[in-house]
């Protein structure tokens, strides 16, 4: 039986956004309670909010928080940022104050292969051409200020390196917010001495910077001035590490982001408020937005709904071993996003590429498939159980779908753990369609909730690591390479202020394990520790696993050629 709801015709994503009936940001703002002076805007309908609301609304008790994870996703994404827009929506929908809280997109994916993440469908934030580009520029401050420390590491060791730092210590490279792969490795300071000291280095993609981590876990302009301070970029010759402070850069990097501290607002389709702030990568980085963010909807709002990048392997992991170690803030309950067509891959049917007709086996029924592709939810569902927050499973419905796949997804996630398992037509209903869903969050936000940490910081380095590993991943251990081992030696010399630190893993999002061809539910395998790195500013360990960069590269038709204007009425064409 075909599910009616996704069958009629959609428009574009573009289409959509741009008929959308927009209301002033000063009136968004205002339905929050959020005062006229607290609000900075840019135009009619952005605008940043100033974190003096946190210390009026300081006695104001929190309202109830919601983060949504996924499983395993396809090269395409499963929804689940669709899937948090319309669950906001629909929240609001069913009476209940909701605001929603999501990362801002980088421009190498938008203009690579991924394309934007300003949801899509009638589950949109709005303005999504905004949303999906510069936005109100913290992006562009978080370059700028990262290639400023780049910068004076270059130029302290042209002018006589009074520090002594190694420069084959060097661990501080430059960023750009664009997919370039022929940037990962390079030599600068070529043409004579007045160009600088020739060395080996590279770029990162600007989402993967400390300083983007740095920004999502900052709680004051305090804590993002100190953070900034405490960036180690290198080692002296003796070993000492060498940290943004040392080198006087630490005050001036505060001054460049000290308005990007600030939350910008935006809204929905359906005008419920989105803060949208910060956009660490879920695979490379802790993947969550703002602390600060969550911190004012909170206090506005009775709902906070959030995001947590890719499956809850990677960016729920580190929401709940990460950030709320530094928010002090505790969840409510945990969305997994699923759809059918990810299962049946997961169960070994069809194979799904980026930019390619879904093959036809995946559109067929299947329930068999999507009963073995289970097994990669139910192992989701185990991992939020191991933090001691209740889940609900959210089936993001397409018009393939049917009734018999549906209803297995159903009973399997409720044999193993979830709250309960409801389908969602956000994508082609808007709020209307996840109201559902909605009732079921609603009623496992109120379930009682023991939330518990995966590791204590005092534990080892290599003890954290193995933890999630085996844990969250399902692994049988770790293997630690030489250069990783080597670090690890140095950190331990370094002290707890080194070593007692939460682990970010960054791994392929398209898999369990950290071999993107293991789908489902990998078992019997060990992940290889590659390297790790101190982002002792942001507050992290920050490990690499297998093949994993930090550069993405574009794709062979990047949807950037797509991308254009219309001279005579200046809208964005081609954008999703």
């Amino acid at each position: 039986m075909i599910q009616v709801a996704t069958t009629k015709k959609v428009p574009s994503d573009i289409e959509i956004a741009q008929a959308a009936k927009l209301k002033p940001i000063q009136d968004i703002a205002a339905s929050l309670g959020i005062q006229e002076d607290e609000v900075e805007c840019f135009g009619k309908y952005k605008a940043k909010i100033n974190l003096s609301i946190l210390e009026r609304l300081k006695d104001k008790p929190d309202g109830k928080y919601i983060d949504i994870t996924a499983i395993t996703p396809t090269p395409l994404g499963e929804g689940k940022t669709t899937s948090t827009v319309g669950l906001g929506m629909a929240m609001n929908r069913i009476g209940k104050q909701t605001a929603i809280a999501i990362r801002q997109p980088s421009l190498g994916p938008v203009f690579g292969i991924k394309g934007g993440a300003a949801g899509g469908g009638y589950s949109q934030i709005v303005p999504m051409e905004d949303f999906n580009l510069h936005l109100t520029g913290d992006n562009h401050a978080v370059s700028i200020t990262h290639n400023l420390l780049s910068a004076f590491i270059d130029n302290h060791l042209l002018h006589g390196n009074k520090m002594g730092i190694d420069p084959f210590s060097i661990t501080w490279p430059r960023v750009v917010d664009i997919s370039d792969r022929a940037l990962r490795n390079i030599i600068i300071g070529l043409g004579g001495k007045q160009h600088g000291v020739p060395r080996e280095a590279g770029f990162d993609i600007c989402v993967a910077s400390e300083v983007m981590a740095i920004l999502a876990l900052a709680t004051s302009l305090k804590d993002l001035r100190e953070r900034l301070g405490r960036i180690v970029v290198a080692s002296t010759r003796d070993g000492k590490p060498v940290s943004a402070e040392d080198l006087k850069c630490a005050g001036a990097m505060a001054v460049l982001m000290k308005d990007a501290l600030k939350p910008n607002l935006l809204q929905t389709l359906e005008n419920t408020p989105a803060f949208v702030h910060s956009g660490p990568f879920g695979n490379i980085a802790h993947g969550n937005s703002s602390i600060v963010a969550d911190q004012v909807a909170l206090k506005c709002a009775d709902y906070v709904v959030t995001e947590s990048g890719f499956g809850a392997d990677l960016g729920a992991e580190k929401f709940m071993n990460i950030k709320c170690r530094y928010s002090g803030l505790i969840p409510s309950a945990v969305v997994i996003v699923a759809t059918i067509r990810a299962l049946k891959m997961h169960g070994g049917v069809g194979k799904i590429v980026a930019g390619k007709p879904l093959p036809d086996e995946l559109m067929r029924e299947n329930v068999t498939a999507v009963e073995k592709g289970c097994e990669n939810l139910v192992k989701m569902i185990e991992n939020m159980k191991l933090f001691g927050i209740p889940s609900v499973v959210a089936i993001n419905a397409f018009h393939t779908d049917t009734k018999a796949e549906i209803e297995a997804i159903k009973a399997i996630a409720r044999e193993y753990g979830a709250e309960d398992a409801v389908e969602s037509n956000h994508w082609s209903e808007g709020g209307a369609g996840a109201e559902e869903l909605a009732k079921a969050v609603v009623a496992a936000a109120e379930k009682p909730s023991n939330f518990k940490f995966l590791y204590p910081l005092e534990a080892g380095i290599e003890e954290k690591m193995e933890t999630i590993a085996t844990q969250i991943y399902g692994a049988d251990g770790i293997d630690v390479m030489p250069k990783a081992k080597k670090k690890i030696k140095q950190f331990n010399k370094w002290g707890p202020k080194y070593t007692h630190l939460p682990v970010c893993m960054a791994k392929t999002h398209l898999s369990l394990s950290h071999n993107p061809a293991l789908l489902g539910r990998p078992r019997h395998f060990r992940v290889p520790v590659r390297d790790i790195k101190a982002s002792v500013g942001a507050g992290f360990l920050y490990a690499l696993l297998g093949d994993m960069r930090t550069m993405p590269g574009l794709p062979s038709k990047p949807a950037g050629e797509n991308v254009d204007i219309d001279l005579k009425t200046g809208k964005i064409t081609g954008l999703f």
